[in-house]
């Protein structure tokens, strides 16, 4: 046996990890494989590579020499592909999201940022989904979002960079809601209402929501939970239930989208993408017409346009 990239990544992802079964899910393989494997890089290496004990593992001498040999050559592997990448004349960009707002204008922000470049972008329902996908290679680049303080973990070989710091989540309820005609809504009037759940459930959003509404002295009833936007806007505007928002959100007929009084609930954006798959300057340029679709989504509700104009430190820096 031979010492392969893949054996080069499976060590660098047990010494990250700190533990094997951590580091097999990294992987996506079975705890049980991932130690088979181990067992056949140490035999080939000379030793074993990590000192294991009851809180996981550590690197022993030569494992600290074995990896920091993997960190090198995978980092080079790295830049050798993204280098190939960049230079092919019209490389596709293969991106996943999940269903932000900015989505609607990305497409148009991306045709002016990268002129003449095939685009593949597909939605999925889940952040981990999509990191995951982004660590196997399907995507080149993901955009998700992350709800309070819940951070979605990332596969090795990625980087991430926040686009917006802080988001405050609104409501979206009927036009004949009592308090629609509010400027904005304490979150503890919304105590007795039937609530539309997030579709998606890994990105803290649930809990975030749960959390929030238990601060305010309710349990939020959850009835609805419906992946597709027309269907929740038509239930929203029938006034069967009530949602959380992005305030950038666009008016839909029927419902209005209101700030929730004290921001009790904040999302952050962020953009990820595998080095190996985009240089810095594509990403930097991905980045860029990202922020500029945000921004473009901005007016389509006057109460967060005012919120936005007082805070310029959240803006995305696009020079």
């Amino acid at each position: 046996m031979q010492l392969e990239l893949r054996h080069l990544e499976a060590v660098r992802a047990i010494a990250e990890a700190g533990s094997l079964g951590r580091a097999a899910v990294r992987l996506g393989v079975s705890q049980p494989a991932l130690s088979a494997q181990l067992r056949r890089i140490e035999r080939v290496a000379g030793g074993e590579l990590f000192a294991r004990s009851r809180v996981g593992v550590e690197p022993t001498p030569l494992g600290e020499f074995v990896l920091s040999v993997a960190r090198r050559v995978l980092g080079e592997m790295d830049a050798l592909t993204a280098g190939t990448r960049a230079a092919a004349p019209h490389p596709a960009l293969r991106i996943g999201c999940v269903p932000l707002v900015l989505m609607d204008r990305l497409i148009g922000r991306l045709e002016e940022e990268l002129p003449g470049h095939e685009l593949d972008i597909a939605i999925e329902r889940s952040s981990t989904t999509l990191t995951r996908l982004l660590g196997a290679g399907q995507y080149d680049a993901v955009l998700y979002g992350e709800v309070a303080d819940h951070e979605v973990p990332l596969p090795d070989g990625v980087t991430a960079r926040t686009l917006i710091p802080k988001e405050p989540v609104f409501i979206r309820l009927s036009n004949t809601h009592p308090l629609a005609c509010q400027e904005q809504i304490n979150l503890a009037d919304l105590a007795g209402e039937t609530w539309m759940t997030m579709a998606d459930d890994d990105d803290g959003g649930p809990e975030g929501m749960v959390d929030a509404c238990l601060r305010a002295g309710f349990t939020p009833r959850l009835r609805y939970r419906i992946a597709d936007r027309k269907m929740c806007y038509d239930l929203i505007a029938s006034g069967r239930a009530i949602s959380l928002s992005q305030p950038t959100s666009p008016p839909a007929e029927g419902t209005v989208v209101r700030p929730l009084a004290g921001d009790p609930l904040t999302e952050r954006i962020r953009l990820a993408w595998n080095r190996s798959a985009l240089s810095e300057r594509r990403a930097g340029l991905l980045y860029r017409a990202a922020g500029r679709a945000y921004l473009d989504n901005v007016p389509n509700n006057a109460f967060y346009q005012a919120w936005w104009a007082t805070r310029p430190e959240l803006h995305p820096v696009l020079d």
